[in-house]
């Protein structure tokens, strides 16, 4: 599933190249060239409606990375100096982002993404701008224990990034995960979570190649995400994608269906210790 992470970095790479960007990531580009995505695209499918999804899902992916950098900047503006990616795939926060001196970002995946993302940023030379620690570990397995040998301390305020995760999981895995990081986290700690529509798995799911990303989606954001979160002790804020994107100067300018697109966002602030 983690080779789904370089299409993912192939998405970015060609936002990069825009004149009016909503972020820049210099790397994504050796993470696609070094998948096989760069310079040249995947066949596309013939029929329109298979090129329309391909194309909701990419404008997903750039506006929920907006969405999470801004996330990440008001989490180390409130103080939070530990950062968790969860299923940290080809992300390159710790190198694109200005962080704040003392923080430490952990990417948690398993070994062969890891181990390739290394490949490339060493061909690439690229220089953490913070203190990055990789964790190799899968998250069906003791990843809190993995985490807390690698440094991290549950006593402090992190900022969780699960980005284009919980799909792939199915509910009993997304349930446990979350209550996994609800007893790692100090009050005041961030969360940022993607999630999808069970319209979206649905349509998307239906048509789509076996092996593919929307293939293996599975679980869908429950009816009320923020209740579901209050109910894991976080105060939750659900926002749509038509939303963020309008906020950022892409409107989507076709009439609003129901439960229309991938990647339902939702920022998350812990407001007390423990479970």
């Amino acid at each position: 599933m983690w080779a789904t992470s370089v299409g993912v970095a192939r998405v970015r790479a060609l936002e990069t190249e825009r004149e009016n960007a909503l972020f820049r990531d210099p790397l994504a580009r050796a993470f696609a060239a070094a998948g096989g995505l760069w310079p040249s695209s995947p066949p596309l499918p013939d029929d329109e409606a298979a090129r329309r999804r391909r194309r909701a899902v990419s404008f997903s992916i750039v506006i929920r990375t907006k969405f999470l950098d801004d996330l990440l900047q008001e989490a180390c503006a409130s103080g939070v100096r530990q950062v968790v990616l969860l299923g940290a795939g080809m992300d390159s926060r710790a190198f694109r982002t200005d962080w704040p001196e003392g923080t430490r970002l952990f990417e948690v995946d398993t070994a062969a993404p890891l181990d390739f993302k290394a490949s490339v940023l060493h061909q690439e030379r690229a220089v953490a701008r913070c203190e990055r620690i990789t964790v190799a570990v899968d998250l069906r397995d003791d990843w809190p224990g993995a985490l807390a040998a690698a440094g991290h301390d549950p006593a402090e305020p992190t900022a969780w990034i699960a980005e284009g995760l919980l799909i792939y999981l199915p509910e009993d895995a997304v349930e446990l995960l979350l209550a996994r990081i609800s007893t790692q986290s100090a009050a005041g700690s961030r969360m940022g979570l993607t999630l999808g529509s069970r319209g979206v798995i649905e349509r998307f799911g239906a048509g789509a190649v076996p092996g593919s990303a929307a293939s293996m989606w599975l679980s869908e954001m429950p009816d009320d995400p923020v209740a579901w979160l209050a109910g894991h002790g976080w105060e939750a804020r659900s926002h749509s994608l038509r939303e963020r994107a309008a906020a950022y100067g892409r409107p989507i300018n076709t009439p609003s269906q129901r439960e229309e697109r991938p990647g339902g966002l939702i920022s998350a602030v812990r407001r007390s210790s423990g479970p």
